[in-house]
């Protein structure tokens, strides 16, 4: 039963379009189970109930016709329920409702599963047959699956306005309201542009090369043509984005080198295979290699690997872009949106993104946070292909999108980001003050460096120091492991930067959720695998190499390095690699150069270090938490996964109790605690973590002067008295609210944004 699963899974994948999907389904179903008749109905919101969307068995001609109420027969009262419905002898039943359109009167025996995504009834999946009798229990829970894996073809059909029931939502789409992730804050009002790609890799086929020389000049012709591309954008942008995130198309030129994807592709057309199937074979490697790692951030990166294939193929097919003419306030719509799509919009006239698919971590999320577009990202259910011309109001505070709202909204939202570009103006002027209470607690606040460096944009946000350098970065963008002297000059140049001010390295950080090419790591469970400090105890040799790298590169520097262990979760762990640092400082020292000793500090990302925490303090220099982690383990929830990320909440009450114990335990042993993740950047969260006596808040360097602006204008007392309050709390949200309260009664309301009841619960398809 589970190979007809798979199959019958992989047919409807193939199909080229939703009805065809839904077709070979019910034929697909009938045929496995061998049953008479499967059919398929969904919900249908301008209709308003159950409509026919496949059969195999009943009147093929009513499909798209017959509508049945949300409440009416069999069919309603499964998407009532939501559960499956399973009788022999189904007309006796007193919900049975007879159409005599589409010809089921002969048949007895029903069973009827809701199809659901995320809580939400999407339709019902329904078999019969004639003979009177109950489908066994392996039969039941083979319809179950296959419905649980329909509904993601659903919702997706739903999401880009694929299936037949698009073109007749104007009622979702006016005053309609959807949700997704936030991907750059801030409020954008305008017009929705919808974007697709210029070439379909997918639809590429496979075939042999009839000249392998005349296909290698043809790559040749189009991987320069992209070069040249990319080198107009970043002359373009030159002068509006910083350098660090003007390095994403350095690395697209990278890439495109012959010892990357250029390369892999040529060596696939020497091998017979032509230019298009060799691009289509190569992308698809590297985007399934991505694919596979857990990691948020890395995962977004097949996207990018993606938008370079699609550019490459455009050429190849000697397909143009269409030349797009772009209100003056545009707001840019697709299933994927790129980093090349967001720059071929006039950086004047873009004013808001969405994208049904993508996180936080994509570059074009990036990208639009350095050009201060507000974004939303992994917008599921929103119709994207039927929002072209659409008045839109983009949140990408909360990662909520507005569909042709009303005057009021509209109004209500004008005077949002009239109110917020005022208050940036103001935040600026604090730039360089202290960030110290009003009764003179005073509290450090760094950011958090990642894959595009944000060197820039932190120093002039007035950054302190730097609490979280993710030095896996050298590791990923090449081939082999990086050279000391390579990790040298990158960690330089940062340490450079920030001097005098502390930089705190994270060590490598590989496995499990974050791959290398060069260095396959394959588990069932990445998540509790080899990763982390685990992998680089078992390498010194690796181990050693960084860290000399980085106590070289701080060779007379006036800052502090500050190197920190990931995922520790044993005092073993800890007293191992410091021995290897004490071996490493000590080569240094052997070759006659005069460095500092290195601080080296704990990261706490799990359950175990959290209760190891004073034990880890005595022999720690400085103890920091990473709160994004440490919430997903607490909670065992992937914030980026659609279905749960509902459930991660950064101020559950389980969550701030391990914090509170952290902090205890650390300013027992009088050591320095720092916090580095999203909690921090939060108004809400960085005023409970002052009031438990963090030292440090290390921050995307987006949040820091809100952030600055908070604590300034509030004493510690208070805090405390707040936060007292709050571990009394049972719910996450009754915390939010209480200490947003809290704010708005402080004067402090330009921080906080409270939903109203129209806000709370997105209106669904």
């Amino acid at each position: 039963m589970l190979d007809t699963l798979r199959k019958i899974v992989q047919d409807v994948t193939q199909e080229g379009n939703f009805a065809a999907s839904v077709q070979t389904l019910v034929s697909s179903v009938r045929s496995a189970l061998g049953t008479e008749v499967c059919s398929i109905y969904l919900v249908s919101a301008d209709r308003g109930g159950y409509v026919l969307a496949a059969t195999q068995g009943l009147n093929q001609a009513q499909i798209g016709q017959t509508v049945l109420s949300r409440s009416q027969g069999l069919v309603g009262l499964v998407g009532t329920r939501a559960e499956p419905l399973n009788l022999d002898t189904a007309p006796s039943h007193p919900s049975f409702f007879y159409v005599p359109e589409i010809g089921e009167e002969p048949f007895n025996s029903f069973l009827g599963v809701p199809i659901m995504h995320q809580g939400r009834v999407l339709g019902v999946l329904v078999v019969q047959q004639r003979d009177p009798r109950r489908f066994d229990e392996s039969e039941e829970a083979f319809l179950v699956t296959l419905s649980a894996q329909l509904a993601t073809v659903v919702a997706h059909a739903e999401a880009i306005g694929s299936h037949f029931l698009s073109g007749v939502q104007r009622d979702i789409i006016d005053n309609g309201s959807f949700r997704g992730f936030p991907g750059a804050p801030g409020i954008g009002i305008g017009i929705g542009v919808v974007v697709h790609p210029v070439a379909d890799l997918d639809a590429v086929p496979l075939r042999p090369a009839s000249d392998i020389t005349v296909e290698l000049t043809l790559l040749d012709r189009a991987l320069e043509a992209v070069r040249n591309d990319i080198r107009s954008i970043i002359q373009d942008f030159e002068a509006s984005l910083p350098q660090e995130e003007l390095a994403l198309f350095d690395a697209y030129l990278h890439m495109l080198d012959d010892n990357a994807l250029a390369g892999d592709i040529r060596e696939k057309v020497r091998l017979g295979q032509w230019t298009q199937g060799a691009l289509k074979l190569v992308i698809r490697e590297h985007v399934n290699r991505f694919d596979m790692m857990d990691d948020p951030y890395l995962r977004e990166r097949g996207s990018d690997v993606k938008d370079l294939g699609v550019r490459v193929l455009a050429y190849l097919q000697r397909i143009r872009e269409k030349k797009t003419q772009f209100p003056k306030k545009t707001v840019l719509v697709g299933e994927e949106v790129t980093p090349s799509m967001l720059t071929n919009i006039p950086a004047d006239r873009l004013c808001g993104v969405i994208s049904v698919q993508g996180s936080g971590n994509s570059h074009v999320a990036i990208l639009a946070r350095a050009m201060g577009i507000p974004a939303v990202m992994g917008a599921v259910d929103i119709p994207a292909y039927d929002l072209e011309g659409a008045k839109l109001i983009v949140d990408g505070h909360y990662g909520e999108v507005f569909t042709n709202p009303s005057r009021q909204r509209l109004d209500e939202s004008a005077s949002l980001i009239d109110q917020e570009r005022i208050f940036e103006e103001e935040l600026s002027e604090l730039k360089e003050l202290p960030c110290i209470t009003q009764d003179g607690w005073r509290v450090q606040l760094w950011v958090n460096i990642g894959l595009s460096g944000d060197i820039t944009r932190s120093l002039d946000r007035g950054a302190e120091g730097i609490g979280l350098f993710r030095t896996e970065i050298p590791f990923m963008s090449q081939d082999r492991f990086p050279t000391e002297v390579e990790q040298r000059a990158l960690y330089r140049e940062h340490m450079e930067a920030f001097e005098p001010r502390p930089v705190t390295m994270r060590t490598l950080d590989i496995g499990g959720d974050k791959a290398l090419s060069y260095f396959p790591i394959n588990e069932e469970n990445p998540f509790l695998g080899w990763r982390g400090i685990r992998v680089t105890l078992d390498h010194p040799e690796i181990f050693l190499v960084q860290i000399r790298a980085m106590i070289k590169a701080n060779a007379g520097l006036l800052g502090d390095l500050r190197i920190m262990l990931p995922m520790i979760s044993s005092l073993a762990e800890l007293r191992s690699a410091k021995v290897l640092i004490n071996q490493a400082y000590a080569e240094v020292l052997e070759e006659g150069v005069n460095v500092k000793t290195p601080q080296v500090g704990v990261l706490i990302e799990v359950p175990a270090a959290v209760y190891q925490a004073r034990l880890l303090a005595k022999e720690a220099d400085f103890m920091a938490v990473g709160s994004n982690d440490l919430t997903q383990y607490m909670l065992a929830v992937d914030r980026n996964n659609p279905r749960v990320a509902d459930l991660y909440k950064e101020v559950h009450p389980a969550v701030l109790s391990a914090l509170r114990e952290v902090a205890r335990a650390v300013h027992a042993e009088e050591k320095p605690l720092g916090i580095c993740g999203e909690l921090a950047g939060t108004p809400t969260g960085a005023v409970l973590l002052m009031a438990m006596g963090y030292h440090v808040l290390s921050m995307n360097a987006t949040h820091l002067l809100k952030v600055k602006w908070v604590i300034r204008n509030i004493k510690r007392s208070d805090a405390r008295r707040i936060l007292a309050r709050v571990l009394r709390m049972d719910t996450a949200e009754e915390v939010e609210d209480y200490v947003q309260q809290q704010l708005v009664n402080a004067g402090l309301g330009k921080v906080v944004r409270t939903k109203k009841p129209s806000q709370q619960q997105p209106h669904r398809i």
